[in-house]
């Protein structure tokens, strides 16, 4: 199953998302009313925790219509709503935290100029960005900065969303507190410098690679949300970004360092995640900047992960 937010019509609803169109929960209940006489209850909520796990009153109604519609005879099965009636959006609108992996795949590493490190030495490197000025719904322009726009880069990264309050979780258990799977695509600026005729300082080259994920529309997120429950392991994904149409990046999330359950246990030792809290996990190898191929206004960026479909971003310049 693989769950969406989008916009028809000016109203915001939930819906079955695939690449042939969305079904609205709301309209499919009531032909599955119809058809069977049977009334599912959806939560009254446009919002997708409501429909994933694992605390999610509406995950077993929406599992139930997405059962029904794959076993409907094409005949009276109720027809989607086309790509382009809808609009679709970001499928968390407001996450309260947002985390990324830097350094989770060892050829990724390499290709910057690093030393690779066995998962026993060290520990993961997090930082975060800001929600609500960097995720960008599907669809939906990433803005090269004209305050730095020459070394825009990509990376593909499989994205968790947490489905309850988490503190201080073992490894062991931390897949039961994720809600579902997605896409992220953490756009990066490679050598975005403040104030360039500033006195250096020695933690400058820190500072400007942090600020450097910070612009406005940095953070593609979406089509959609397959549940954790669908995904039982997230460690066995095929990752794939094209630019223009060519491959870039081509991976699995088996060659991550710190596994999905690993990078939870560690957050949330010294961090209260909490519903609707994203984490990204880092990006494989392939990235522009290993080749000095940097993003351009009218490029087109494609990021797919098997089992939850891809990510479509158009490159603009910023007005």
């Amino acid at each position: 199953m693989r769950l969406c937010r989008f916009r028809h019509q000016n109203c915001v609803e939930v819906g079955l998302y695939s690449e042939q169109g969305v079904w609205p929960l709301e309209a499919l209940a009531a032909s599955y009313r119809e058809q069977s006489g049977a009334v599912l209850h959806l939560p009254d909520s446009h919002e997708l925790l409501s429909f994933l796990p694992p605390a999610a009153d509406g995950h077993a109604a929406a599992k139930h219509l997405d059962r029904w519609l794959s076993g409907t005879p094409q005949t009276r099965r109720p027809q989607p709503l086309a790509p382009e009636a809808v609009e679709l959006l970001v499928p968390i609108e407001h996450p309260n935290k947002m985390f990324f992996l830097a350094g989770n795949y060892t050829e990724h590493i390499l290709e910057g100029g690093g030393v690779a490190a066995e998962r026993a030495e060290t520990f993961p490197y997090v930082f975060m960005k800001p929600p609500s000025t960097t995720l960008t719904a599907p669809g939906q322009p990433v803005r090269i900065p004209a305050v730095s726009p020459s070394h825009v880069d990509w990376e593909l990264e499989l994205a968790v969303i947490i489905g309850k309050t988490t503190r201080r979780v073992s490894e062991a258990d931390a897949l039961s507190h994720v809600a579902g799977y997605t896409i992220i695509n953490d756009i990066s600026d490679r050598q975005f410098k403040p104030n360039p005729g500033r006195k250096t300082r020695p933690r400058d080259a820190f500072f400007d690679w942090l600020h450097g994920k910070w612009h406005d529309s940095f953070c593609p997120c979406g089509p959609c949300v397959v549940p954790a429950d669908d995904i039982p392991d997230p460690q066995n994904l095929r990752l794939e970004l094209k630019l223009n149409g060519g491959v870039r990046q081509s991976a699995s999330t088996a060659q991550q360092i710190f596994p999905v359950a690993a990078v939870i246990e560690f957050i949330s030792s010294f961090v209260t995640l909490e519903p609707g809290d994203i984490i990204a996990t880092g990006t494989p190898s392939g990235v522009g900047h290993a080749t000095g191929h940097y993003l351009k206004p009218g490029d087109l960026l494609a990021a797919s992960i098997d089992a939850i479909g891809t990510l479509v971003s158009p490159v603009i310049a910023d007005e």
